[in-house]
C-alpha cells in the first residue's frame, strides 16, 4: 500500500467515524485516546502524530492493546503473526539524498505493522489503568506545572490569543472530573500555537477553513495528551459548528488529517517538554 492509499484509506474511516457519532458528539480521537498511547512492542518506542492516529483508531476498532510491531520485529520477539491476519499501514519519512540538488531531503513510505492481538508467542503487559485517582493526580500536577494564565469561571472553555489566556469553569461543573482535564487539554493546545510559542499559522494551508483546522488540532492534541496522561477523552457538543468543514476539508485533501495530526504532535510534544514535571510510565 502507498502513502497515497494510507491518506485515502484512513481518511475514508476518519469520515465514517466522524459522521457516526456526530449525533451524541463521540468523535474518532476520543476512542483511540481511550485506547492509549500505541508503542512499538520491540522498541518500547510511541508512535507519533498521523500514525498515533492510524494505529489507535484500528487498536480502538477491533478493542486490540496498544503493542504494534512489523512481522520481522515479531519474529525477533519469538512470536508469529496468525496466517490470515491483515496488516495495518502506517506512514514513515526517512532523509535521503537528492542527486539533484546535492541536498538531504525527506520522502514518505508506508509500512506495515501487526498488533500484539494478531499474534501467537508474546503476551502484551498488562495496560496501565485509565482515570484512576493517581492518573487524575497526575494530570493536575502536569496541566498546573505549564504555569500559564488560566481563569476559571462562566460555562464556556476558551482560549484567548489577544490576551493569551484560558478560560475554563470550575472542576466541580464538569459531568466528570476527567471531562475538566481533557478540557483543559484542547485548551492548552491552542495555548501552544501563540506566536511566543509554536506560532502555528493554519491560513496558509487550510485557507478560509484555518479555523476549523486549528479546533481539529486541538482534538487531535488533547487526544493525543490524554492517552499519554492515561485519562479518558471528553465530547464536545460546542464543535456542532466545525463538523461540515471538517468534513468537507477531509474530503477534499486526504492528507489533511495527517497535516492535523503533524501538527497536534507537535503541541503535544510542546506540553510535555514545559512541563515543570516529568511524566512517566504513561504509554499503555
Amino acid at each position: 500500500m502507498d502513502r497515497k492509499s494510507v491518506y485515502e484509506a484512513v481518511t475514508a474511516e476518519v469520515v465514517r467515524q466522524i459522521e457516526a457519532g456526530a449525533g451524541r458528539w463521540r468523535m474518532p480521537w476520543q476512542a483511540f485516546a481511550d485506547a492509549g498511547e500505541p508503542v512499538n512492542a520491540l522498541t518500547a518506542k510511541a508512535y507519533r502524530g498521523g500514525n498515533h492516529l492510524v494505529l489507535g483508531l484500528v487498536a480502538a476498532s477491533h478493542g486490540w492493546s496498544s503493542h504494534w510491531a512489523t512481522y520481522r520485529q515479531w519474529t525477533e520477539l519469538d512470536a508469529q503473526v496468525r496466517r490470515g491476519e491483515k496488516a495495518t499501514h502506517g506512514v514513515k519519512w526517512s532523509q535521503v539524498d537528492d542527486k539533484r540538488t546535492g541536498e538531504r531531503r525527506l520522502v514518505p513510505h508506508s509500512f506495515a505493522v501487526f498488533a500484539a492481538d494478531q499474534v501467537d508467542g508474546w503476551e502484551p503487559p498488562v495496560a496501565l489503568p485509565r482515570d484512576t485517582p493517581e492518573r487524575i493526580e497526575t494530570a493536575d500536577t502536569f496541566i498546573t506545572s505549564l504555569g500559564d494564565d488560566v481563569r476559571h469561571g462562566g460555562n464556556q472553555a476558551a482560549y484567548s490569543p489577544k490576551g493569551d489566556f484560558i478560560v475554563l469553569p470550575k472542576l466541580e461543573q464538569f459531568e466528570r472530573v476527567t471531562d475538566y482535564y481533557s478540557t483543559s487539554a484542547h485548551e492548552h493546545a491552542h495555548w501552544t500555537g501563540h506566536p511566543s510559542r509554536l506560532a502555528r499559522d493554519l491560513v496558509g494551508r487550510f485557507g478560509s477553513d484555518a479555523y476549523a483546522a486549528e479546533e481539529l488540532v486541538a482534538e487531535l492534541s488533547a487526544a493525543f495528551t490524554c492517552a499519554r496522561l492515561r485519562i479518558s477523552a471528553a465530547p464536545r457538543p460546542d464543535h456542532a459548528a466545525y463538523l461540515a468543514s471538517w468534513l468537507r476539508v477531509l474530503r477534499a485533501d486526504s492528507s489533511a488529517i495527517f497535516t492535523a495530526a503533524s501538527k497536534a504532535q507537535t503541541a503535544t510534544d510542546y506540553l510535555f517538554e514545559h512541563a515543570a514535571v516529568e511524566v512517566m510510565g504513561m504509554a499503555a
